[in-house]
C-alpha cells in the first residue's frame, strides 16, 4: 500500500473507531449535518470526512484585563507557552487533495504546502486531526487552529472546547496527537505551544494571540471563504458560572 493509501486507511480506521465510541456516549456526530455544537462551516472548506465534536464545553473564565504596554510574549511566557511569531513562509504552494507533503519544521506547521482549494479543512471543532496540508490550507486563508493532546483528560478536554465556543467563527479545533505540548494555536507562520493548560492563563494566552495574529496571516483573506460567529479577534463574552 502506498504511503497516501496507507494514511487514508488509517484515517478511515481512526474516524470508525472514534464513531461508535462516542456515537455510544452520546457525544459525537456525523460530519454530514452536523449540530451547532461543532460550528462546522462547509462554505469555509471540506469537513474531509473527519468526525465532527459535538461536546459541549465548560465556559471559560473571564479573560484578566492585560496592562497597558504587557507584549504577547510575556503574556505566553506567563503561561508557560512557547510563541514564534512571524516566521518566514517555507514553500508555501497548494498541492493536490492527497500530497504527501515534507516534513515541517514547526509540529504543529504553520506555513508550507496546503491543499488546493476547496479542499482545506472547514472551520469547525473536530475529533480527530485534520492532514497537515488541509490544516495549512484553512492557515493560508487566515484561520486559527487550536489543537490539543488527545491524552488531557475529559475536564480539560472540555474547557479547551468551551474557550473555543467563544471565538470559533474561521477558527477550527481539533486534537494533535504528533506534537509534545498539551495545548497548542496555530495561524500562519505564527506559533504559541503551551507546555500544560491553565484554566485561566492558558485560555488568556490563547485569546490574545488570536486578537494578535488571526485574519492577518497567509496567501488569501480570511473573507475569501463565508464566517459567521465570534471569532478570536472579537470573542465573545464567556458565559457567567
Amino acid at each position: 500500500m502506498s504511503g497516501g493509501g496507507a494514511k487514508f486507511f488509517l484515517r478511515g480506521l481512526i474516524a470508525i473507531v472514534l464513531i461508535a465510541a462516542f456515537a455510544a456516549s452520546g457525544c459525537g456526530g456525523d460530519s454530514n449535518g452536523a449540530g451547532d455544537n461543532a460550528h462546522v462551516n462547509e462554505d469555509s472548506g471540506s469537513t474531509n470526512g473527519l468526525l465532527v465534536d459535538e461536546r459541549t464545553g465548560t465556559p471559560p473564565p473571564a479573560p484578566v484585563p492585560v496592562p497597558k504596554g504587557k507584549s504577547l510574549y510575556s503574556i505566553a511566557r506567563d503561561a508557560s507557552c512557547f510563541l514564534q511569531v512571524n516566521l518566514p513562509p517555507k514553500k508555501g504552494k497548494p498541492v493536490p487533495p492527497g500530497t504527501d507533503p515534507p516534513e515541517y519544521e514547526s509540529e504543529p506547521p504553520v506555513s508550507g504546502p496546503y491543499v488546493e482549494p476547496p479542499n482545506q479543512q472547514a472551520d469547525g471543532a473536530y475529533m480527530n486531526m485534520p492532514d497537515a496540508i488541509e490544516q495549512l490550507g484553512a492557515l493560508n486563508h487566515g484561520r486559527m487552529t487550536i489543537q490539543y493532546a488527545p491524552d488531557l483528560s475529559d475536564k480539560t478536554q472540555l474547557e479547551i472546547k468551551g474557550l473555543y465556543d467563544t471565538m470559533y467563527g474561521a477558527t477550527l479545533l481539533f486534537p494533535n496527537d504528533e506534537m509534545h505540548y498539551a495545548v497548542a494555536a496555530t495561524t500562519w507562520g505564527n506559533l504559541l505551544a503551551c507546555t500544560s493548560y491553565d484554566t485561566q492563563k492558558t485560555a488568556d494566552a490563547i485569546r490574545a494571540f488570536g486578537k494578535e495574529t488571526w485574519g492577518k496571516h497567509g496567501g488569501e483573506p480570511v473573507d475569501a471563504f463565508p464566517f459567521e460567529g465570534p471569532t478570536p479577534r472579537e470573542p465573545a463574552e464567556p458565559e457567567a458560572g
